[in-house]
């Protein structure tokens, strides 16, 4: 996954005025307590971020 498909599915999710600031703010145990963008930012892949974000946000499967 790209980062960019990353952000799409995260303003599918959440809406686009919504999804930046919900990345910036929450930290998530599954990322080791990084928000989505400090995991992004560090390297992590964004395929285990949105894995992690699905979680915490508990979306249905097939979104996953």
């Amino acid at each position: 996954m790209r980062h960019s498909e990353f952000w799409q599915r995260m303003e599918a999710a959440l809406g686009s005025a919504y999804a930046s600031s919900w990345a910036r703010q929450q930290a998530i145990t599954a990322l080791d307590g990084r928000t989505p963008v400090e995991a992004l930012e560090a390297g992590v892949d964004p395929q285990r971020v949105w894995r992690a974000v699905h979680a915490a946000l508990d979306l249905p499967a097939r979104e996953r």
